[in-house]
């Protein structure tokens, strides 16, 4: 059922469709962003013009004459506009007679198109005397208001339109998102590496430790996978000779939602022939150095109620050192690191020592990560780990590895990669037997295998959460608002 604003906007529709004009629009070339007409003004200069198109999102009536604000995504506050009858005897001109009754019908919300004289107001306020105007859409229903519609986060996630329509500040940090590819682009494009597009689907997965999403191919009568990483399919553009390459890659992950989690989310990796993971934390610090900049203008910048410092180089920390640090303990003494599990309070029994490891880890050394203003590489992991990654070859029990945390996030992972095809094997073989009840490992990759048999060169690889580096650089606390649209419960 229809409330009295919709049938009030219904008849509006009508009155406009009876003065002849289309209330859907048409092609509008001469445009000028909000932003450029605003910073082209000149105080000294008469007889300026401007040409401006955009949403209403302020209207005042005031009989012969009305005052109103347009904006656009290149200006958060609009521009005003004054819209009045055509009257010769007191310039400057106005709109026609029709425009006038077509002004008559505007509501907040509908889109225009205003051509007119640039001039101040009394107040000092830049506006667009209309001359002329165009009615490019009309606005069914109402606008939210800003206080009340749009509080509900759940309407903001499910009606993204109304955030951004209602929200500058969420259309900016969007705009920004936009930004940061750009700067990753193009910081990679100078490197000399190509970007490429890899599959989404596939008969097995591979690359991370998660749990897939399963679909069925009904032409084939077989079951696929969405990825849960794009690696080993780069990594045979490696081997093809393919030797700089990137992916900005929506991965699927079936596992829980909150602030920092969403099950789709893009992930960007890279893969550089000759390199190792010493390149690729300098490679991470440009990237996240350098969007700082081009969104911040700075390298110091909020978070919360921290700022952030990305000025290079970021700190380096083995593993080892800092679990002996924050816990206590060796992580090479078995006796000890389950001693300790058992103090937090981790169910250690029937685990790998890594897995009890990195849980201890995570209880320990990632809250005091979490406190520091700066990122930091933790470098150098259990082995166990890290089935894709070279060990050290001064201490096998040591892979070439290191993650990048900031404000308590996970921001990277980088590995210097294992290109040995008989160790690559084994570790598949130890991971299937090792978890054959654990769904997120249980993949043995014969063809990748089969690639490595043929020679990959030896290489540095890195995967960034872009989501988590939006959140960071746009001091947004939830990646659903970084996501233009999140997975959500269905109502």
């Amino acid at each position: 059922m229809l409330d009295k604003v919709q049938e009030d906007r219904l008849r509006k529709l009508e009155a406009i469709r009876a003065l002849g004009v289309d209330p859907y629009g048409h092609r509008y070339d001469t445009a000028q962003p909000i932003n450029a007409v605003l910073a082209g003004y000149q105080d000294d200069v008469e007889g300026q013009t401007a040409d401006a198109a955009g949403r209403v999102i302020l209207l005042r009536d005031m009989g012969k004459m009305m005052f109103g604000h347009i904006r656009d995504e290149t200006h958060p506050k609009g521009i005003q506009i004054c819209l009045r009858k055509d009257q010769p005897e007191k310039p400057p001109r106005g709109l026609s007679e029709q425009q006038w009754d077509l002004a008559k019908q505007l509501d907040l919300g509908d889109v225009v198109a205003v051509r007119g004289l640039l001039m101040k107001t009394r107040t000092g306020e830049i506006t667009i005397f209309a001359e002329n105007m165009e009615l490019m859409v009309k606005s069914l229903n109402p606008m939210p208001e800003k206080w009340h519609g749009l509080s509900d986060v759940q309407t903001r996630y499910r009606q993204r339109y109304l955030d951004l329509m209602s929200n500058p500040e969420s259309l900016e940090v969007f705009k920004k998102r936009v930004k940061i590819l750009e700067t990753f682009r193009e910081l990679l494009k100078a490197r000399g590496f190509s970007e490429v597009e890899t599959p989404t689907l596939g008969s097995i997965y591979g690359g991370a430790a998660a749990r897939p999403f399963t679909t069925h191919h009904n032409a084939l009568d077989i079951d696929l996978f969405m990825r849960i990483s794009p690696e080993l399919y780069l990594k045979r553009l490696l081997v093809g000779g393919m030797e700089r390459v990137y992916e900005f890659a929506k991965v699927f992950r079936n596992e829980g939602i909150d602030t920092r989690h969403n099950p789709e989310f893009t992930l960007m990796e890279l893969y550089q022939a000759y390199a190792d993971y010493n390149i690729m934390m300098e490679i991470t610090e440009e990237l996240i150095a350098g969007s700082a900049m081009r969104v911040g203008g700075d390298l110091q910048l909020p978070y919360g109620e921290r700022t952030m410092d990305y000025t290079r180089p970021w700190k380096r920390a083995k593993y080892r050192d800092l679990v002996l640090e924050h816990a206590g303990v060796d992580w090479k003494d078995d006796a000890a690191v389950r001693a300790k599990a058992r103090e937090l309070k981790i169910d250690e029994a029937n685990k790998d020592l890594a897995v009890v490891v990195n849980e201890v880890f995570e209880a320990t050394v990632e809250p005091a990560l979490a406190k520091e203003n700066f990122p930091t590489f933790v470098i150098d992991y259990p082995a166990e780990m890290c089935p894709l990654t070279r060990r050290d070859p001064n201490d096998p029990t040591v892979a070439l590895r290191f993650e990048c945390f900031a404000a308590g996030m996970e921001l990277a992972n980088a590995y210097t990669e294992l290109n040995d095809p008989f160790i690559q094997e084994e570790n598949f073989s130890q991971q299937v037997r090792g978890e054959a009840a654990n769904e997120t490992m249980r993949v043995m990759d014969e063809d990748f295998v089969t690639a490595l048999r043929h020679g990959m060169p030896p290489a540095g690889g890195l995967g960034i959460g872009i989501d988590r580096i939006i959140m960071l650089l746009t001091n947004t606390q939830s990646i659903r608002d970084v996501v233009l649209f999140p997975l959500l419960r269905p109502e």
